[in-house]
This record gives C-alpha cells, sequence and structure tokens, in this order.
C-alpha cells in the first residue's frame, strides 16, 4: 500500500523514526513488541466494555427489556426469566435484579383494583418461602410511567440483612392477566443512599436496569 505523502515540514514521521530500530530489533524483541501491543488492545477492549451499558431482551408472551451496568447475569432462579447480581469481594451478595413470570387470576373490574387483592396471596407466599422475611409496606407505584405495585420487606442471605422491593408489572390494556414480578435486593449498608426497602431500585446500581425496564 502507498504511503500518504507527508510534507517535509511536517516530518518525519513515527514510522520512520522508528523503523530502523525495528528492523534492528531481533525477533524476540518484536514479537514481545506485538504480544505488549496486543495486551493493551484487549485491555482498551475491555475498559470500553466496562463503561458500556449492557442490555437484556426477552421475546415471547410477555416481551420485555432493560439496561443495566456493574452487574454480571447469573443463573435464573426456578421458573424465572433472568437475573443479574453484584458481589462483593468476599462473595457477599451486594445487590440482585430479577425478573420472572406474573400471572393473576381472571377478575372484573379495574387492574388497579385487582393488584391489592392478588397482593395479599402474593405476601403469603413471599412468608412461607422465606422464613426471615418481614413486611415493611406495599402499595402502588410506576415502572416508566406505567402503574404498577410494589412490596416492600426485609430478609437476610446467609445471615446478612437486606432490603427487599418486589414490583408486580403488567401490561396497560383491560383485563390483563401476564405480566413480571421484578424482585429487587440491596445489602444493607451497600449504598449510602438506600436506608431502607423503599429506596431500592430509585438509586444506586438498582436505578438503571428499573428505569429502563420496558415492558412489551
Amino acid at each position: 500500500m502507498a504511503s500518504v505523502p507527508i510534507k517535509a515540514e511536517y516530518g518525519p514521521t513515527l514510522g520512520q523514526v522508528l523503523a530502523p530500530r525495528w528492523r534492528a530489533a531481533t525477533p524476540a524483541a518484536r514479537i514481545a513488541v506485538r504480544a505488549l501491543a496486543l495486551l493493551f488492545l484487549a485491555l482498551a477492549v475491555a475498559v470500553v466494555l466496562t463503561l458500556l451499558d449492557a442490555s437484556y431482551s426477552h421475546g415471547g408472551r410477555v416481551p420485555f427489556s432493560f439496561r443495566y451496568k456493574g452487574l454480571h447475569r447469573v443463573a435464573p432462579d426456578p421458573g424465572g426469566y433472568v437475573k443479574v447480581i453484584q458481589r462483593s469481594g468476599s462473595g457477599r451478595l451486594l445487590y440482585s435484579f430479577a425478573v420472572a413470570p406474573l400471572t393473576l387470576p381472571r377478575y372484573g373490574g379495574e387492574l388497579s383494583g385487582e393488584l391489592p387483592l392478588y397482593a395479599s396471596g402474593y405476601i403469603r407466599s413471599l412468608r412461607s418461602r422465606d422464613p426471615s422475611f418481614v413486611l415493611v409496606g406495599e402499595g402502588k407505584t410506576k415502572v416508566n410511567t406505567v402503574p404498577a405495585y410494589a412490596v416492600l420487606y426485609l430478609t437476610r442471605v446467609n445471615g446478612r440483612a437486606l432490603y427487599g422491593r418486589n414490583v408486580l408489572l403488567l401490561g396497560e390494556r383491560a383485563g390483563a392477566r401476564e405480566g413480571v414480578e421484578i424482585s429487587m435486593l440491596t445489602a444493607a449498608g451497600a449504598s449510602k443512599h438506600v436506608d431502607g426497602p423503599i429506596e431500592v431500585g430509585t438509586t444506586g446500581v438498582l436505578q438503571r436496569p428499573l428505569r429502563s425496564f420496558t415492558l412489551g
């Protein structure tokens, strides 16, 4: 390939300066330089990937998507769609964001009236599965302007206290029965901005996946 002509006042180029040294270098030195160049390239790619958001999309009957950063995917809980978490250097759970299917029984009236009724049985189910479950509160909420219902609680994982916030989200259509259950956990003390279940997903690592969550 022909080189691009360079005016004399702008020379010599870096290539021209290094060419004699490159030709004089031993084969071992050249291999080492190439290896270092590949290493720096790999590090640059890793830095870029770290700075960029990751994303997850799910199709099927209840399509949804969300973005996340600072979390990594693990195997979902039984029956779940997806789960992303962050652990401490010692391996203790700091944050968790999981999405599972949600199906309401047939009902009459508005969804806004059905969700509080459904939540009563849902809370009993959480309590029966988790002996450390302590209900803190419940009530209406929104996910990207879409009405939803939240259950706030305390729990423990491997002896460590965590704040929990589960969101029941369905599509905005009359008689909607299929949606998703978004389960979020934040370890107590993991973030200075999270002092209880009500702040989970409103700030910190879990804010991005919840705010970017799109159903349908």
